[in-house]
């Protein structure tokens, strides 16, 4: 296991589950057909709890272009690294969208909307006014990466000995669960809360090329690129302004 790989992996389950839970609710005869944001919010939290249990130990879980970037502009991550981080994160986002329509390719079949299975890829606003879609991902990803700065070190000290330490292991993944948990739930209604550049480009490039009927709203695309890409920018220059 190695850095890069870990991304792939982490981002990999983070979007077979966090894809796969909207495909779960949206798609045509599906058990989980309608059951709602509550549902979507929640699994989206948890996929992403998963995938950082999994790469967190080797490459720290990043899983987010968006949050690369914001460690290196706040001198936080080697900027040498960056291309590599976010190379795996866009292989890990396609390769959990494939998986994403295997596991559902009968209900993809049977599913009239396109719409519908358009957002079991990517993103796409509840109103399309391109400068107030940007808007909601620079905020969102704003708060994603602010807060991220804030994470303490998940160990307590042993006794009075300081160098003694007792890690969380898989619970030091809760707060970042818990802080996408949050976003979605609060922030994530006009825009679906891409926050993440890969998570939506990714899996908008395998809906082109995959046998889905419909159109992949290319025009759409930019927004949740460059907003979590704004959105971390501006995180990281108030993180080093209060530093």
């Amino acid at each position: 296991m190695t850095p890069f790989i870990a991304e792939i992996i982490g981002t990999m389950l983070m979007i077979l589950l966090g894809n796969g839970v909207v495909a779960n609710v949206v798609l045509k005869d599906t058990k989980g057909n309608n059951s709602g944001w509550i549902v979507i919010t929640t699994a989206w939290a948890l996929a992403v709890f998963v995938g950082v249990t999994v790469a967190g130990p080797v490459s720290g879980a990043h899983l987010n272009p968006a949050v690369t970037l914001g460690l290196a502009i706040a001198g936080k991550f080697s900027w040498d690294l960056v291309p590599t981080y976010i190379a795996g994160e866009m292989i890990g986002a396609m390769l959990g969208a494939f998986l994403v329509w295997l596991f559902n390719k009968d209900h993809f079949a049977i599913t009239e909307d396109e719409g519908a299975k358009l957002a079991c890829f990517s993103t796409g606003p509840a109103i399309r006014k391109p400068v107030s879609n940007l808007i909601s991902e620079i905020i969102g990803t704003f708060v994603l990466v602010f807060v991220i700065f804030h994470f303490a070190d998940p160990s307590l000290t042993l006794g009075n000995d300081p160098t003694a330490k007792i890690g969380l292991g898989t619970v030091g993944a809760l707060p970042v669960t818990l802080l996408v948990w949050a976003i979605g739930l609060s922030l994530g209604g006009t825009t679906g809360y891409a926050i993440n550049p890969a998570r939506d480009l990714g899996p908008r490039i395998m809906h082109a090329i995959l046998p889905v009927k419909g159109s992949s709203d290319w025009g759409y695309a930019w927004i949740p690129i460059a907003g979590p890409v704004l959105g971390a920018a501006l995180a990281a220059l108030l993180h080093l302004a209060l530093s």
